[in-house]
């Protein structure tokens, strides 16, 4: 068909104007090259299809090629090239001349700096918190026909959080090695186990408040065992084979029950006596002191397996270095029969229940808080008025020395007053400490 014929079946032109007869159809232009790449070609010889420029010729479409982008233009692109927001050309053109311009690379530099601080990382792990909020949640609809006593939360919360960290453990870190610190007298012991053996030793040694619940035992003996080394070395002994994942079943298990059993009692167990063999504790006190336990042997086991764990609740760790201070003027006092700590020589004897010569032991940090301490008799009453000595540690690392993990001499304490009296009350701490 002619062009003629053309125009005369369609005599419209394409922008849907009226063509004059005989007048010829309008040549369409090809597209032309963007200004801002810089093409400077004759129009109707090229065009730019996003990927390039390219010639239009009989053969094929010959890629013409681009003009390097000048630094100017670099440098505009280098804000989102931070932000990964360049093409991939851009993108390239760009690391290329990072390689050549240290202006441009230092530029770079500081923008992916900002854009990381723009940008917030989030952890792996769950929050710390979530589930005392879930818990208090589910307790504000629903409050539990059988509450669980307050002095028994920190217990179950130190092995819940301890029992997250086992969950998803290997082989490899089960048998992880760990080393078992505290202190005697003036020495420093340890124990060498592994991840499995902490989890059986807290077995072993929580026995105790099962059996004084009327629970069954864990640890079959029959001879009377007394003592946390004692039930350990016991349990660790007769174990037919190492001790590997199968210990966290038996372990979690106890908890669940303690405290279940403990709430039956509708909290009034609190006073009953649970023996450690040399002293005894009443259930409430006992308690708070196996969710420290639990807490710094679950410490041992993430240092071991090089993982972080946070301290306790603030609340809960308050409690926990309360009764620290209560069990402070009697492990003086041991010490004191036993010949590691000297009497005073202002000793100011008093009778039992009256103020007496004072420690004034300061805890900073969340948990933190301010404990006389009274340095003469354990039944004497600390007084701010017969203050001797004044000594401040952080709560973290006050608990590091009573666990027996850090010595005395290198607690970082803020210490004023009767320098005696400190030491014998640091080193009191640290006996405190059990495996």
């Amino acid at each position: 068909m002619s062009s003629a014929d053309r125009h005369a079946e369609n005599p419209f032109d394409p922008a849907g104007h009226h063509r004059s007869p005989g007048q010829p159809p309008p040549r369409i232009p090809l597209p032309r090259a963007a200004a801002e790449d810089g093409g400077a070609y004759p129009a109707g010889a090229e065009a730019d299809f996003g990927a390039g420029t390219v010639v239009r010729q009989e053969g094929g479409d010959v890629p013409v090629p681009q003009p390097p982008l000048e630094h100017p233009v670099l440098k505009s692109l280098l804000g989102a090239w931070a932000l990964a927001a360049c093409s991939a050309e851009e993108a390239e053109a760009v690391e290329e001349h990072l390689g050549g311009c240290g202006v441009c690379a230092d530029e770079a530099r500081r923008l992916r700096e900002a854009v990381g601080l723009l940008q917030r990382p989030e952890p792996l792990d769950l929050d710390p918190g979530l589930r005392t909020r879930v818990l208090a949640s589910c307790l504000e609809r629903r409050p539990p026909r059988i509450p669980v006593p307050d002095w028994s939360l920190p217990y179950d919360a130190e092995a819940a959080r301890l029992d997250a960290l086992l969950q998803d453990f290997g082989d490899s870190e089960w048998h992880a090695p760990v080393r078992l610190r505290w202190f005697e007298g003036e020495r420093r012991e340890s124990r060498r186990t592994t991840v499995a053996g902490v989890i059986a030793h807290l077995h072993a040694v929580d026995g105790m408040i099962a059996v004084a619940l009327g629970l069954d035992d864990p640890v079959q003996s029959e001879e009377p065992l007394t003592g946390a080394v004692e039930r350990t070395e016991f349990a660790w002994r007769t174990s037919r084979f190492p001790h590997t994942r199968t210990a966290r079943g038996p372990w979690r298990a106890q908890v669940h029950d303690i405290v279940r059993t403990a709430s039956f009692t509708g909290g009034s167990a609190g006073g009953l006596g649970v023996s450690y063999g040399a002293f005894e504790l009443p259930l409430r006190d006992a308690l708070l002191d196996r969710a420290f336990e639990c807490w710094v042997h679950a410490d041992d086991i993430a240092q071991a397996v090089d993982y972080p764990y946070d301290p306790p609740a603030p609340r809960h760790l308050r409690a926990m270095i309360g009764l620290a201070a209560r069990l402070l003027p009697g492990a003086l006092a041991e010490r004191r029969l036993a010949g590691l700590a000297a009497p005073g020589r202002t000793r100011h004897l008093v009778p039992a229940g009256h103020p007496g010569r004072s420690l004034r032991l300061e805890i900073e940090g969340l948990g933190g808080g301010e404990w006389f301490i009274p340095l003469d008799s354990p039944a004497a009453v600390g007084s701010a008025e017969y203050e001797v000595a004044h000594i401040a540690l952080d709560d973290v690392e006050f608990c590091q020395l009573a666990a027996g993990h850090i010595a005395p001499e290198e607690a970082a304490v803020g210490q004023v007053g009767d320098r005696e009296a400190i030491r014998d009350v640091l080193f009191a701490a640290a006996a405190l400490s059990r495996m």
